[in-house]
């Protein structure tokens, strides 16, 4: 079995790869980012507890590194299920790469749950992962965060234009079904914290863009009152 200094390299390379396959809203520097977030909040529940004198809790950071690599590896959005199946890809892929069976089987159901789609399909089923694996609760908050804010607008066009033929306001239509409905189905406190602020940005913008969108109503082709002779006069 490869140790987590050994397994993690390798699950880095591999999603590297994967991940260069997908547009940019979904490329390896969203990766990162998901990752870092997933640390940031890590030790600020840990900084927190151990501030207020509480017991501190116990995650195991090389589930919320992996889980944080590998949360987009068998996205619906991208995969073919008919040659492929999201529900084994990620464990299949620990196992070639040397990990314990055990670690495969949990990071597979981890990031089973990480998605916000999937999660409005089964709520209760979610919450039972997040009691089974509490790290899970670390990395959603962290790829939700990334959903959101400046970085969340820049994405939310760039896979819209991506994938669909639609105009932007089909884009704009996902702030509503979605991105400022995030923060009560944070599971972390710092990833409430993160959201209310990233949340408030989207707010702003989409202020911005109704305002700006507005002058379309004002739309009405003009011509010169010369122009207008001009034209009257060749006609005749």
């Amino acid at each position: 079995m490869a140790t987590a200094a050994e397994l993690v390299p390798r699950v880095e390379e591999h999603v590297k790869k994967y991940m260069a396959n997908y547009d940019a809203s979904h490329d390896f520097a969203h990766v990162k980012r998901v990752v870092h977030r997933a640390h940031i909040i890590h030790d600020k529940i840990v900084a927190d507890a151990a501030e207020k004198d509480r017991p501190v809790p116990q995650y195991d950071m090389t589930t919320i590194t992996l889980s944080a690599l590998l949360h987009d590896v068998g996205d619906r959005k991208y995969v073919d299920v008919k040659k492929e199946d999201p529900k084994t890809m990620i464990t299949t892929l620990l196992l070639k790469l040397g990990a314990d069976p055990d670690l495969a089987s949990k990071i597979q159901a981890i990031c089973s749950g990480v998605s916000y789609h999937e999660e409005m399909k089964d709520v209760q089923h979610v919450r039972n992962l997040i009691d089974q694996y509490p790290e899970l609760a670390i990395v959603q908050d962290a790829d939700r965060i990334d959903s959101i804010g400046a970085i969340g607008i820049g994405r939310v066009f760039t896979y819209g234009g991506a994938k669909t033929l639609g105009s932007m306001f089909d884009s704009m239509d996902l702030f509503d079904r979605k991105l400022l409905k995030l923060v009560p189905h944070m599971k972390t406190e710092p990833g409430r914290e993160m959201a209310c602020e990233a949340t408030r940005r989207l707010e702003a913008f989409k202020d911005w863009w109704m305002e700006e969108v507005a002058i379309e109503d004002g739309y009405e082709p003009r011509i010169t009152e010369e122009a207008s002779l001009m034209v009257g006069e060749r006609d005749e």
